[in-house]
């Protein structure tokens, strides 16, 4: 189980990375249009700069690509133990102790994630029946929306075994997932 948890979380972030790696290759093309755009009124420049153009609805694409890439890399996150945290305590407390805090805020954060996908999964059922678009692009919002819940879905996967499985490894340091 802890092979395909690793898996499922690199290929959710290596997605994640894919996307944002699209908006900021579109990112600079736009501005290089924008840019060319401009100068070309004011500057004799060569042809091709002149027929640069801004890509039309990047800022749509910005706002539903982020959703999506942020949503993947939750899963890695929370196997990694990632997430930003607050260790005032850690390292003076009796080991036992801090590993039982670890343990109560992986259940924290599977609860949390949870709520997330499920309040995700309303959301998605709202922009469905609503058949909501983007302004210019006109692309139907649901999509960024269905693809960030494939990634919600891995995340309450990935969460479920963190909480379930650091605990046993604990107990038992040969148990599958150790979480030292």
């Amino acid at each position: 189980m802890s092979r395909f948890v690793d898996i499922l979380a690199r290929a959710a972030a290596l997605a994640g990375g894919v996307v944002l790696i699209a908006l900021v290759a579109m990112t600079c093309i736009s501005v290089l249009g924008r840019a060319g755009l401009t100068m070309s009124g004011m500057f004799d420049l060569p042809e091709f700069f002149s027929r640069l153009r801004p890509v039309r609805g990047d800022y749509e694409m910005i706002e539903l690509g982020s959703a999506v890439a942020i949503f993947a890399f939750l899963p890695w996150c929370q196997l990694a133990g990632a997430h930003a945290r607050v260790d005032l305590l850690e390292g003076r407390l009796p080991r036992w102790l801090d590993r039982g805090l670890v343990a109560f805020w992986d259940w924290v954060m599977l609860g949390v994630v949870m709520i997330i996908a499920w309040r995700h999964w309303v959301g998605l059922q709202g922009k469905i029946a609503s058949n909501e678009t983007t302004f210019l692009l006109q692309v139907p919002v649901w999509w960024a929306y269905a693809a960030a819940m494939v990634f919600a879905v891995i995340g309450v996967i990935v969460a479920s075994w963190v909480a379930i499985s650091h605990p046993r490894a604990w107990i038992n340091p040969r148990v599958e997932g150790s979480a030292e």
